[in-house]
């Protein structure tokens, strides 16, 4: 299943590439924000976003972010997702 999962950008990482440091529930993950870009970019500092394979697709509100992680932590795909990210990120953390 493809899925959207909320995340809160908290820094620009390159801003030449659109780059920025999201994090869902505690797991921070670089993304792309080029689809959500916006002059400046570091306005975004603070967004919810609808987070999906790398990518912030949509900028949502906290209201829907929270409503969203809460549905999906029902059905339990939120911690599938966040354990996907956090062994990508171990692994990054392992390359030299």
């Amino acid at each position: 299943m493809c899925l959207g999962i909320p995340g809160q950008i908290i820094a620009i990482t390159d801003a030449a590439r659109k780059m920025a440091m999201a994090e869902v529930s505690g797991v921070r993950r670089e993304v792309s924000v080029a689809c959500i870009a916006r002059e400046p970019l570091s306005s975004l500092i603070g967004e919810w976003t609808l987070i999906h394979v790398g990518f912030a697709m949509a900028v949502i509100d906290a209201e829907e972010a929270a409503r969203t992680l809460e549905a999906l932590r029902d059905l339990g795909e939120v911690q599938e997702a966040l354990d996907a990210m956090a062994e990508t990120a171990a692994a990054l953390e392992q390359v030299p």
